[in-house]
This record gives C-alpha cells, sequence and structure tokens, in this order.
C-alpha cells in the first residue's frame, strides 16, 4: 500500500484552495503546493466522502444481493447474483478505505496532534473504515499499514483487527469526551458537533463487540451510543438537481447512468417480507410496512423515477439510532431477558410509528407500529407462532426488525454470517429470488491490486465461500 493522495482529497483541495495539481514526488519549485502546507481540516472533507463511498457504494449493493434484499437482474449484477464474483470488483473498495480514509486521516492525526477535536473524529472514521474491511473481507492488513519503512503489510487476523479498532474507538471517546465543538465545514456530517461524533464511536463499538459476539459489552457501549435519528451518521447528498453529475444518491447515479436496469429491489425477500399479501409477511394488527415497502422499493428502470430510499438527493445511512437501538434490544434479551428487550424494542417502534424512517413522498402511506405486549411473544401469540420460548421468539422480531432497518447497510449480510452457526432458529430465512440456493456468501473478496502487489497477501482470495474467524 504504498502512500499518496486520494481523489477524495484531490477534490476537496480543489473546492477549497482552488488548486490544480497535488502529486506525490513533489518538485522544489517554490510555486507549487506541499502537504504540510495544507491546513490538516481539509483532510478531513476527502475522508469522510471516501469512507461515505465505501459504506455504500459497490461493495454494499452486492451484500445486499447476497442478504434477498436486492436482486441483480442483468448484465454486471446479474453475473455476480449468480455467485460470478471476482477480486477485480473490490478494488475500488479497498483504496477508498486504505488511501482515502486511512491516509487522510492518519495525515491529520500526525500534523495536528492536540486539536482533540480533529484527532477524535479520524479515530472514529477510520475505526468505520478499517472494522468494515474486517467484517467484510476477514484478516485484512492493519498493523503494519501506513509505514514508510513497510511496503507489503501483514494481513492480520480478523479478531485482532477487530480488536484495534475498539481500542481505537476507546482513543477517540476519551479524544472527543474533552474536546469542545466549533464550527468545522470540512465536517460534512456533523460540523465539528463533539457529542454527536462521541455518540457514533460509542454505537461502533457496539457493532464491532455484536461481531465477536460479546453480548455483554455490546449492550454496555450502545447504552451511550446515539439517542435519536438525528444523531445519525449520514451520509448527505447536496448537489445541484439542475446538473447532471454530481453529489447525488450513488444508487440513484448508477441506475441514471451506467447500470440502468441492472440492480433493483423487484420481487426480493425483503419486498416480499413488507409485503401484506405473503405467508411470511411482517404485517399484522400491530404492524403495517406499507409505506416502509414503497420507500424501500428501488425500480431499476433509472433513477429519476425513484422517489425513496434512492432518490437523487436521499442520505446515506452509515450509523443510525435504529443500529444501536436494535443492539440494545438484541443484547439486552440476550444478557438482562426479555422485558429488557422488549423495552428497547419498543422505544424503536415508537420512533417508527412518527413516521420518520420515511421521507416526505412517502410520509402520508399507511404505517403503523404499536407497542408490543408480553403476550404478542407467547406461543400462538401474533410473534410466536410456532411456540418457540418467548425470549427466543422476541429476539426474532429483533433480528427482523434489524434486517429491514439495516437496508442499504451491511447489517443484513453481518447478521446472517454471524446467526448461521448458533441461531437459525431465530435468523432471518432469507433467500435469493431467481438466484442460487444456500449456501450463501461468507465474505467478499480481497481487491486484486492487493493480492497482486502486497507479497504477505494470499497467494489468492480464500474464496467467498470462506467463513470468517468471527463466524466460524
Amino acid at each position: 500500500m504504498k502512500k499518496y493522495i486520494s481523489a477524495f482529497l484531490l477534490v476537496a483541495l480543489l473546492f477549497f484552495n482552488a488548486c490544480t495539481e497535488l502529486v506525490e514526488g513533489i518538485n522544489e519549485n517554490p510555486n507549487d503546493i506541499l502537504i504540510s502546507d495544507v491546513d490538516a481540516e481539509l483532510f478531513l472533507t476527502g475522508a469522510l466522502l471516501a469512507n461515505s463511498v465505501a459504506q455504500a457504494g459497490h461493495l454494499n449493493r452486492i451484500a445486499g444481493m447476497y442478504s434477498g434484499q436486492l436482486v441483480g437482474i442483468t448484465s454486471l449484477y446479474s453475473n455476480i447474483y449468480g455467485f460470478a464474483l471476482s477480486t477485480a470488483e473490490s478494488v475500488s473498495t479497498w483504496s477508498r478505505i486504505y488511501v482515502g480514509v486511512v491516509t487522510n486521516l492518519r495525515h491529520i492525526r500526525a500534523s495536528a496532534p492536540g486539536d482533540k477535536l480533529l484527532t477524535g473524529i479520524a479515530k472514529v472514521v477510520e475505526a468505520h473504515a478499517i472494522g468494515t474491511a474486517a467484517s467484510i473481507f476477514g484478516d485484512v492488513p492493519y498493523s503494519e499499514i501506513n509505514n514508510p519503512k513497510i511496503s507489503d503489510p501483514v494481513f492480520d487476523s480478523q479478531v485482532s483487527v477487530f480488536n484495534a479498532v475498539i481500542a481505537l474507538l476507546d482513543e477517540a471517546i476519551a479524544d472527543l469526551s474533552t474536546a469542545p465543538s466549533r464550527p468545522l465545514s470540512a465536517d460534512i456530517h456533523f460540523n465539528g458537533d463533539a457529542p454527536s461524533w462521541l455518540a457514533v464511536a460509542y454505537t461502533l463499538k457496539a457493532r464491532y463487540y455484536l461481531q465477536l459476539k460479546d453480548y455483554g459489552a455490546a449492550y454496555t457501549a450502545a447504552q451511550n451510543g446515539i439517542k435519536d435519528h438525528s444523531g445519525s451518521l449520514r451520509y448527505i447528498p447536496r448537489g445541484d438537481p439542475n446538473i447532471a453529475e454530481g453529489d447525488k444518491n450513488l444508487f440513484w447515479e448508477i441506475l441514471e447512468g451506467s447500470r440502468t436496469g441492472d440492480i433493483g429491489t423487484a420481487n426480493s425477500y425483503l419486498m416480499q417480507l413488507l409485503d401484506s399479501t405473503t405467508t411470511f409477511s411482517r404485517n399484522h394488527a400491530k404492524t403495517n410496512e406499507a409505506a416502509r415497502r414503497g420507500y424501500y422499493r428501488i425500480d431499476e428502470s433509472g433513477g429519476r423515477v425513484n422517489k425513496g430510499i434512492v432518490e437523487q438527493f436521499e442520505p446515506h445511512n452509515l450509523v443510525t439510532f435504529a443500529e444501536n437501538q436494535l443492539i440494545l434490544a438484541e443484547c439486552g434479551a440476550r444478557t438482562s431477558g426479555f422485558d429488557t428487550g422488549l423495552q428497547h424494542l419498543n422505544e424503536l417502534r415508537a420512533w417508527l410509528n412518527t413516521g420518520g424512517m420515511l421521507n416526505a413522498n412517502f410520509a402520508n402511506e399507511p404505517y403503523m407500529y404499536a407497542p408490543f405486549e408480553a403476550a404478542d411473544f407467547n406461543a400462538g401469540g401474533i410473534e410466536n407462532a410456532d411456540g418457540i420460548d418467548p425470549t427466543r421468539a422476541l429476539l426474532r422480531e429483533i433480528l427482523e426488525e434489524r434486517y429491514v432497518s439495516g437496508f442499504g447497510m451491511f447489517i443484513p449480510f453481518n447478521d446472517a454470517r454471524r446467526l448461521r452457526k448458533s441461531d437459525t432458529d431465530i435468523a432471518v430465512p432469507f433467500f435469493m429470488v431467481d438466484g442460487p440456493s444456500p449456501p450463501y456468501p461468507e465474505r467478499l473478496p480481497y481487491s486484486d491490486d492487493e493480492l497482486n502487489a502486497n507479497e504477505n497477501a494470499p497467494a489468492e482470495d480464500p474464496g467467498i465461500f470462506t467463513k470468517t474467524e468471527v463466524n466460524k
């Protein structure tokens, strides 16, 4: 992994400084700009953009297909839907994580070590990016990256990477707990609000403990996590509707551009789950998913026909209040019991019942999320038709809500793999409509570039059906 400046940083520098060139190996011309001449804050926007695309881009859509939420209809996505997934598909995401995110953030931390707000944000975003890499790839380089003396960093074990990013989040929490907020235009998410970033750090910590199946630690961390929807980390496009290219919803852009007709929700398991007419519908006397089904529907025929989750200026969810609340619900039920899990689930349903998960185009469509009662999970209740233990029935509902609320994130893909070994009775029984039968993929492939350039990389990718360390 060579040290260079990403395209995202270059865009940020062009925007803020009207620069025309910034390359590594810059000569001694006094009119040229050195990295050391650039305010550390300006590296932040590039890193945040790179992270947003890594979290919500191409590999996220692939994970959505492999979780029964999206359908690959034609061309590239049809082939990938059939498990024809090459290492070339990971190149851009790998580069965004290791170059666009980490290189920029490490420069911030080295340039402004006393700025607790900047360093705290940088540590949170690095943990987010690298934690995602470990989640979807398995063992990844981390302990030796961005070291100019090491051109071929080793691949660290998945568990060690999760532990390292949790430790990094603890550092971020220490920084942000004492950092004063200040207006920070380079921070495209929270404009320099330290408490918002602090809450995100705790939710990410809970996310990684959950993937390690340390449910007690996950519950403890989530108690300090994101408290309401306004505190969710989201990428909010700010483009000009009169300009064809620019800062818009990433899914909208591919449907409006080169991938028209290739991928959408079609009649996926997710769409059927939200449909009141199917045999395994979520709709019943206390739940009406009509509005959310319409909001989630993605029409593959083009970007402009979509008015819901991939409308051209619709935000991408990255780390959310719903995720934090459902970690509290699942881990609370597992460690403290039924009542704790039910309480946290009903707190989320109260927010869902405000229509807060919808945009204005679907706010007037029917929806209902009435509070559950304990009896609903007894044998024969509306959420326990097959008579399993009530706490297991509650967990089944919580995990199904994670599946639905996590649409557009890696949550459904991560949960499916986490639960296959020990929790098949409560895992979401999704299937891939008109696609291959199980077994379903356990990971996404390493970047082709990394496999070819790093002498410490595996001789070949382990394959998408190889379980990662935490899911064996």
